[in-house]
Parts: structure tokens; sequence; C-alpha cells
């Protein structure tokens, strides 16, 4: 079997990249519709890579498009903030920043890896998901800080997406494991300094920082939302119907 560690990368980025690719040519202005689509891209040729080692790594025959599009949606090990329906352009930044801001930290430790492809994987892809921080840090200021009814989509949002953050700072078995080989970070100790930068830029743009309470979890372990589902349904529509096709 492929390791999860890298499987829940991997599905991270292969499900928000196709979330973000929903906005293609629904964008709020022009120049939005064409960053939100090339962080899309950036996602999905991350989940790429990840794929391509992890099919490497299990030595069962099988290639990044086979772990991408023939697997079932308990098989999946995303985070659920991923597959959460993208809303209105308030609720696509918001959850954009509060992931990118831990991704952003997690492949910031990646680079000490014991894995040389993760160390390299990380020193790439941080570069992208710096920027991926930036834009969203912006609009959420630009937004939190703007007319009372954007003020105001943003503070809906922030409620309807801070009870799926915990997951992302909650150790699967998996995690532990990655950790404890010295391969990957412990989730929990980048949750202070996550905190810091959400903080930070919540104030700059005058929302709150909620109070933590509940927070779902399950996605790591295959227990996920009804949305996955769907979004897996327009994702492997082609290689289910027509296996093994070719451009």
């Amino acid at each position: 079997m492929a390791s999860d560690h890298l499987l829940h990368l991997a599905d991270n980025a292969l499900i928000l990249g196709q979330r973000l690719a929903e906005w293609c040519g629904h964008g709020p202005v022009l120049e939005e519709d064409i960053a939100l689509t090339n962080t899309a891209l950036d996602y999905i040729g991350q989940a790429t890579f990840l794929y391509k080692y992890a099919a490497e790594s299990e030595g069962q025959g099988r290639d990044e498009d086979q772990l991408a599009f023939l697997r079932d949606a308990w098989d999946y090990k995303n985070s659920l903030i991923v597959e959460l329906p993208n809303g209105d352009y308030a609720q696509t930044v918001t959850r954009q920043f509060l992931f990118s801001a831990w991704y952003y930290l997690y492949l910031r430790n990646l680079e000490n890896s014991s894995d040389e492809f993760l160390r390299g994987f990380a020193e790439k892809s941080i570069k992208e998901v710096r920027y991926h921080l930036q834009h969203s840090s912006d609009w959420v200021k630009r937004l939190g800080d703007g007319t009372e009814e954007s003020h105001r989509r943003m503070n809906d949002a922030i409620r309807e997406l801070w009870p799926f953050t915990g997951e992302m700072f909650t150790s699967a078995e998996f995690e532990k494991a990655a950790s404890e080989a010295g391969v990957a970070p412990q989730p929990e100790l980048l949750l202070a300094e996550w905190r810091q930068i959400v903080e930070t830029v919540f104030t700059e743009a005058t929302l709150k920082m909620p109070e933590d309470g509940f927070m779902h979890l399950g996605g790591k372990v295959g227990k996920h939302t009804e949305y996955l589902g769907y979004i897996l349904s327009d994702l492997q529509f082609l290689q289910r119907a027509y296996p093994n096709s070719k451009w």
C-alpha cells in the first residue's frame, strides 16, 4: 500500500485544486479568475509529484493516475476543509488563507525531512504556497476591512470554516509514525505559530478570532463529508467511463 502520509498530502492538494478549478470562468474579476486557476494548477502539479512518489514507493505497479482516479471516497486521506464547497468569494479566500497558513508552516518544517524526495518537494512547493498565503491574506484584509457587506460575509465564512481547522493539527496514526521517523513534522507543534499568523491577519482585517470549540475530524481516516463524492464523480468520470484512455 502507498504511504498514508504521502496520500494525505497528495489528496489535500488534488481536492483543493479541483475545488479552486471550479472558479475558472467565474472569478469576481479577471485577475482573480486567473489567480485562482493558477493556484489550482499549482496544487494539481504538487499532487502529481506526490502520487507518483507514493506509487513508486509501494511497488505494486500503480501510477499517479490510478491513485488519483481509481480510489473510492473512503480511501482518500485529505482534511475535510479542502473538500467543502467554495461558497461565495469570502468563503473561498478564507478557506485558502486558513489552509495556506498551515501548509506553509508544514512545508517549511518538511524541508528538514529525513526523506530526500520530500525535502526537495518542500523546497520547490513552498515558493508557490508562500504566494498562496500572501494572496489570500491580502484578500482577507481587503474584504474584512472593506464594506459592511464584505465584513459580514467574512465573519460568516470564518464561523463556517473554523470548526474544520482543528483537524489540520490533530495527528492521525500515520502522521505520528512519520513524525517519529523524522519524515514529517508533528501537526500539533504547528498550531501556536499558525494561530499567530491567523490572528495577525484577522486583527488587520478587523475580524475577531473565534473561540475554539467542537472540531470536525475524520478526513484523514477516510470519513468524509457528502461533498467529496460529488467532487470525485466529476474528477474521475472520464477515467472510469473509458479506462486507461490516453490523450
